[in-house]
């Protein structure tokens, strides 16, 4: 069984896993990318660049309280930045969510996109489903291997 504290601590490394391969493939003019744990930890693309837009945990925090209450993707402003937020979940895990930064969008331009917008999400979603699955994969190869050097260890005819 899985505690609250082990639950959080998968979680927390599936997001960093999930942030470092969908941040390496991001352009650098591109938009920011935040992921967001359920318990509020986050993880930018660019630490400096989400610094300069001067959001506030108390913002982020409120808009994955709009997702939890069903309204997504939420579109928002922050200055000249559209800010584009979901949440993100795998088969078996809630992750938390992700927030899109689009610099220098309006609230017009962003609607205009939005189509390529949640594809880009989606495909957030899908690499951390893949990831998720890889993960799984591994701990069951891990615990064959374990299982089958026990039965080892337990046979005479190997000592």
């Amino acid at each position: 069984m899985q505690t609250l504290g082990s639950a959080e601590s998968h979680n927390s490394i599936l997001n960093e896993q999930i942030a470092r391969q969908i941040f390496d493939i991001l352009p650098e003019d591109g938009p920011l990318m935040v992921i967001v744990s359920k318990n509020g930890d986050h993880w930018p693309s660019n630490s400096d660049a989400f610094a300069k837009l001067g959001v506030s945990d108390a913002f982020i925090k409120d808009l994955c309280v709009k997702v939890d209450d069903g309204q997504e993707p939420i579109i928002t402003q922050v200055n000249d930045c559209s800010i584009v937020a979901t949440e993100l979940t795998t088969e078996r895990t809630n992750c938390g969510y992700i927030i899109l930064a689009l610099a220098h969008y309006s609230p017009e331009s962003t609607l205009a996109n939005i189509t390529l917008i949640e594809i880009l999400l989606s495909q957030v979603g899908l690499i951390a489903h893949l990831i998720e699955q890889n993960n799984l994969f591994y701990n069951r190869q891990m615990n064959q291997f374990v299982a089958a050097a026990a039965s080892i260890n337990n046979d005479p005819s190997f000592n």
